[in-house]
């Protein structure tokens, strides 16, 4: 995998190229992200853990690079999802189904091209206890039904995100979690693995099964060591999948001066 694009690099004639990176506070990474979109050039791009309610949120600088805006925020200026389009979109839900009580910034689905793609910031789950960790659970469970929807329509329909899942022992450093930690405990991997029975693809593992890949290096030491994570997903409908035909983490913006603990991912589709 390459870290990064050379200049001017597009998706292929005819495609769509999708991305998302957790920007973790997007007003403090402006630079990296108006980097990112002038190297990259994502059709659309969702962005997580903006950390700002929808009318802070940095747009005039993205938008005179020809991309529309359109953020998710919450109260408190917590989590915060968006999504920026150089291509129509139409914002379908702002919320994922399932708790009309669940007031968090975790989700955003659009329509756009041909398709349907959502971006999403799944709960960490290691705070607020067996309370914090039955949310997890319960907004994976969600997705899956938000998924099993999709499918059942045979719309092609693209997740991608912070999923806060490392799905097998080869998507984190040696080490570097315990088995207690909720983005490994068995019951979240049986959750990521719901998801994959529906039908969905593991974009990276489709193009990439067995190597070693992360998206995501706490600070200090971590990135020079390369000692990571992969969390950051996206899965793709049987309709998708089969149009498939790159996927990069963008490890040049994580090396960047005070970068988010993430990197963006970006793949593309014939």
């Amino acid at each position: 995998m390459t870290d990064a694009v050379p200049d001017g690099a597009a998706a292929p004639r005819g495609g769509l190229r999708l991305a998302s990176f957790n920007v973790n506070s997007v007003r403090r990474r402006v630079p990296h992200l108006l980097d990112f979109l002038g190297r990259v050039s994502p059709d659309l791009l969702f962005l997580q853990e903006t950390k700002c309610q929808a009318a802070e949120f940095p747009a005039l600088e993205i938008e005179a690079l020809g991309y529309r805006v359109h953020a998710v925020g919450q109260r408190g200026g917590r989590n915060g999802v968006a999504v920026l389009g150089r291509v129509p979109f139409e914002v379908v839900a702002d919320s994922l189904p399932g708790d009309e009580a669940d007031a968090q910034a975790r989700y955003v689905e659009v329509e756009a091209a041909g398709i349907r793609a959502a971006g999403i910031y799944l709960p960490n789950g290691n705070s607020g206890g067996d309370e914090g960790y039955g949310y997890k659970l319960a907004w994976m469970e969600r997705l899956a039904a938000q998924l099993r929807r999709r499918l059942d329509a045979f719309l092609p329909f693209a997740v991608l995100g912070d999923y806060n899942v490392c799905p097998a022992e080869h998507d984190l450093a040696p080490g570097s979690l315990p088995p207690t930690d909720a983005l490994v405990r068995p019951e979240t991997r049986a959750r990521w693995r719901a998801l994959l029975h529906l039908g969905m693809t593991d974009a990276l593992r489709a193009l990439h099964p067995v190597e070693r890949i992360y998206t995501y290096w706490d600070y200090g030491p971590a990135f020079e060591g390369n000692r990571g994570l992969r969390i950051d997903h996206a899965l793709l409908s049987p309709e998708l999948s089969e149009r498939l035909s790159r996927f990069e983490v963008d490890t040049r913006t994580r090396a960047s001066e005070q970068p988010s603990d993430h990197a963006p991912v970006w793949l593309d589709l014939a």
